[in-house]
């Protein structure tokens, strides 16, 4: 899927693009993330664009040469001024430095591309405004991405607090299977709260204390990608402590708000099905 090395990127981009910070810096050193984009653009790009929460505009720049215009839409004056200095030597972009839910789009969108960064879309600010633009995609328009897959693993963690992979390490042991248990689809309404029941067999003997949350990206429809250092960085939550063997079965019940924070995860064992009594 991101088969293309970065070097080759650069060569496809032909400019060195300037960052406003360092995480933007971050964002555009992220080379599996930004060929998984590359791809699943070169697959999709047509028409009318719109490029949501652009950033400095690096997938802008991947789009220019394919499509007849694109709305470049970034809030960050700071942020928006470098996508114009990236984006200047296109004649078929247009940055708006603007909320994009207080802005009239003048023509319908065959694509609207919007990276969704967060895990499970938790702290992902961009929901309420993935909503607000679906009455402007055209009927056979697409969405970049088109899905977020989430799915759950009972572990071991050594921390007590919520906390992304990619920000604390925590040492952790992965006590059983994965569990699929939602996808979000970009081109309908996204239901903003969860709560759903994660039931989890357990395949190996010790202590339960989290859940490990892990989005997967569904950028086209041939190209998924997991988390990288920048997308969906697997996301650790705390549950209460219980011992446990294999053949187990647990039942956690998980809920939050997209786009609510951290702060609205909950999460209760509900149920406990032990070896010995089955």
């Amino acid at each position: 899927m991101c088969g293309l090395q970065a070097q080759q990127l650069e060569k496809i981009l032909n400019l060195k693009l300037i960052s406003v910070s360092s995480y933007h810096q971050n964002l555009l050193s992220d080379w599996e993330r930004l060929t998984g984009f590359h791809e699943a653009i070169k697959k999709n790009a047509k028409g009318i664009v719109y490029d949501i929460g652009a950033g400095t505009g690096i997938f802008s720049v991947m789009m220019a040469p394919f499509v007849d215009f694109i709305y470049t839409v970034e809030i960050d004056p700071k942020v928006a001024e470098c996508a114009r200095w990236n984006l200047r030597s296109f004649k078929n972009v247009s940055v708006i430095n603007k909320d994009v839910k207080e802005f009239s789009f003048p023509k319908k969108a065959d694509l609207i591309i919007c990276e969704m960064l967060d895990t499970a879309l938790i702290e992902e600010e961009q929901v309420t405004v993935i909503n607000s633009l679906l009455k402007y995609l055209k009927k056979d328009g697409e969405m970049i991405p088109k899905k977020l897959i989430n799915g759950a693993e009972p572990v071991f963690m050594n921390a007590e607090n919520i906390c992304y992979e990619c920000d604390e390490r925590p040492n952790h042991d992965v006590l059983g299977n994965m569990t699929i248990y939602g996808e979000v689809d970009f081109k309908n309404e996204i239901e903003e709260e969860v709560d759903v029941k994660l039931e989890f067999e357990i395949n190996k003997d010790g202590i339960l204390s989290g859940i490990k949350i892990i989005s997967f990206t569904l950028l086209a429809s041939d190209i998924i990608c997991g988390p990288t250092p920048m997308l969906n960085p697997p996301l650790f939550v705390p549950t209460d402590k219980i011992k446990v063997e294999r053949g187990d079965t647990i039942e956690i019940n998980l809920s939050y708000i997209m786009g609510g924070g951290l702060d609205s995860i909950r999460t209760e064992i509900t149920k406990i099905f032990r070896r010995s009594c089955k």
